[in-house]
């Protein structure tokens, strides 16, 4: 199955799902440059690419309290903050840490190849 993705920007660059459903988003200085995180849509699913440490973390970017990126809040530690309504989620695991916001935000996999990031969608 070959599908497309698109970073969300200006420069956006299209990828190609490779072997056992790994997408390749890209270089990380291209997909992050100097931020800690960016949103993405992938396949239609729109994907939170989070930044701590030597680690990336990809969550769900919808916030399960509402309709709001998290990949557009304040993201701090290992914390992003929902801009709508200010709920904290741990991106490390996906886990409600505050109202609102009071369930889990579904994670996927990630790894790195050289300097590429990939991302596989969990079901």
């Amino acid at each position: 199955m070959n599908a497309v993705i698109q970073i969300m920007s200006a420069d956006a660059r299209q990828y190609v799902c490779g072997d056992n459903g790994w997408f390749a988003i890209g270089p990380l200085d291209e997909v992050f440059g100097a931020r800690a995180c960016r949103g993405i849509d992938l396949e239609g699913v729109k994907i939170g690419l989070f930044r701590v440490d030597d680690e990336i973390h990809a969550l769900d970017d919808i916030c399960t309290h509402g309709a709001a990126l998290l990949s557009d809040g304040e993201f701090e530690g290992h914390e992003i903050e929902c801009p709508l309504h200010a709920g904290l989620v741990d991106v490390r695991t996906g886990r409600a840490l505050s109202a609102p916001i009071s369930r889990d935000t579904r994670r996927h996999e990630t790894k790195i190849e050289g300097d590429v990031l990939f991302v596989r969608m969990q079901a």
